[in-house]
């Protein structure tokens, strides 16, 4: 490589590959985009899914499929990605997950059905688990330990900024250009990823490399599948339909096996024995529920701003910006209190604010000004989340030895993903009862004409997508998709509670590290 003068680590015990300065900078840059890609994409197709279900004729489950076929397989191979990174090669791993990503990006731009599209989120899913595991460990291997800390907070403090930035872009691109370009830009960047990598990135292995549990891994991507897709496709098939019974049961049966598998494996995906440590069960519990809660949520909220309060993909992926730009602000102010008061305290306060932002949002009808509606919503949220956030890493962290630190994270980054996952399936449920009991009650109260009635009936799988013209058929239409979405915003504010309970009656009352 060419740059300046290789360096080594600064003491004999530093893992920190030898590389040159400049490698070094490339690797963190490499790492900020790679992570950015994967991490940003979820909430670029938040705000471009009701544009795509227009343009596909897409119904409200294909729209869920769109979402969580990426999520699905990144759920289940998360684990394995890292798994591979260290017995492979990190940069390796890295860039074969990039350029997957980037075709599967490719892909899904020119898709012209909903099922061309769902199966090229799920190659993308597959990409971004090879990527995300991969970028705090070639951070970790390419800066020495004293460091490190530093080039670790240069990555955080970028991530937020795309956080921040890409749904307005992805709306702004959505609502301006088309929403190919969600999946478009994407192809640039993974195309100068790869380029940075092989150019510029070190290799790296881990220490211990152990086997490959590809039994689990098919497990919990069947299982997973298995019990998303009943959940999905159950409101419009039935849930005594054939395929609906056998995704359950073969899902349920994936799942226990998975179980029974990984308590027998030598090498566990997921290793079952760390659950014992109570701290560490515990902060995974909090974090299922909550995560949840903003993941189901997260997937509804542009939803019902573009497709019932007429809000532009752009204003719909800026109405969120309160929440990104708060938890930014406060991240080390919420770092430096868990130092002066532990972590257990802002575990039981944050959930509970958390839940009240949640609350909020149930409160707007379907119409009222941004600024007195979803604003307060959204900055109580953030401000819920902020005092989370740090505490829960933290404890996580701090819940296992040092050795088992990057199998900890890898854990709980896992269990964030499925939890919105399988939300998004629940949540989606619990909607569409609600809509479909209170549109029949709306339109039975209404004198609509004969093909009016035909016409909503044929299009209720796309909820509030339903495309219509008469005014009292809209106005039914909005009302009864604010109605499951209340009832959904009040859910996730109970599992934010119930979070919130879960860090009180299980977490250890803990003394703050500036008294230790």
């Amino acid at each position: 490589m060419t740059g300046s003068p290789i360096l080594h680590g600064e003491n004999a015990e530093d893992d920190a590959v030898a590389c040159s300065e400049s490698s070094r900078r490339w690797t963190l840059v490499a790492a900020i985009v790679g992570s950015g890609m994967a991490f940003v994409d979820g909430t670029i197709v938040n705000v471009a899914l009701p544009a795509i279900q227009r343009a596909l004729d897409a119904t409200t489950a294909d729209a869920q499929w769109v979402m969580e076929a990426y999520a699905l397989l990144l759920s289940a191979l998360l684990l394995v990605g890292g798994v591979l990174g260290d017995r492979y090669g990190r940069r390796r791993v890295f860039v074969i997950g990039a350029a997957v990503f980037t075709l599967a990006s490719l892909a899904c731009a020119v898709s012209t059905s909903a099922g061309t599209l769902i199966g090229a989120r799920a190659w993308q899913g597959l990409g971004a688990a090879l990527l995300v595991p991969g970028s705090l460990a070639l951070i970790s291997s390419a800066y020495p330990k004293t460091r490190r800390g530093a080039a670790i907070g240069t990555w955080s403090a970028f991530s937020g900024i795309t956080a921040a930035a890409g749904p307005v872009i992805g709306g702004y691109l959505v609502e301006h250009v088309s929403w190919h370009w969600a999946f478009l830009i994407n192809v640039p960047l993974g195309v100068a990823l790869v380029a940075i990598c092989l150019w510029r990135m070190p290799e790296s292995r881990g220490a211990q490399t152990g086997q490959l549990d590809i039994a689990g891994a098919v497990l919990a991507t069947l299982g997973l599948a298995g019990v998303v897709f009943a959940l999905i496709e159950a409101p419009t098939r039935g849930w005594l339909a054939p395929s609906v019974l056998v995704a359950a049961v073969g899902g349920v049966v994936a799942l226990v096996a998975f179980v029974v598998v990984e308590r027998r494996s030598i090498s566990p995906m997921l290793p079952l024995s760390l659950f014992r440590h109570r701290e560490f069960a515990s902060a995974n519990a909090l974090t299922l529920l909550l995560y949840a809660a903003l993941g189901g949520s997260l997937f509804f909220i542009p939803l019902n701003l573009i497709q019932v309060h007429g809000y532009g993909a752009t204003a719909a992926g800026a109405s969120l910006l309160p929440t990104i730009l708060i938890m930014f602000a406060l991240s080390r102010w919420t770092g430096r209190l868990v130092d002066r008061v532990g972590a257990r305290l802002p575990l039981m306060i944050g959930p509970v604010v958390a839940g009240a932002g949640f609350a909020l949002y149930a409160l707007p009808g379907v119409d009222g000004n941004y600024w007195t509606t979803f604003f307060p919503a959204s900055c109580v949220l953030g401000l819920g989340m902020s005092i989370v956030v740090a505490p829960l890493t933290t404890t996580v962290m701090n819940a296992l030895p040092p050795q088992h630190a990057g199998t900890a994270s890898g854990v709980n980054n896992a269990v964030s993903r499925t939890a919105g996952l399988l939300a998004i399936a629940v949540f989606g449920v619990v909607l569409t009862v609600v809509f479909n009991d209170t549109l029949d009650a709306r339109l039975a109260a209404l004198t609509l004409p004969g093909d009016v009635v035909r016409e909503i009936g044929a299009q209720r799988a796309k909820l509030a997508g339903i495309q219509i013209g008469d005014p009292q058929a809209h106005e039914a239409i909005g009302v009864s998709f604010v109605a499951g979405f209340r009832v959904v915003m009040l859910v996730s504010a109970a599992l934010a509670a119930l979070s919130a309970v879960i860090a009180a009656t299980t977490l250890r009352p803990d003394r703050p590290i500036a008294a230790r």
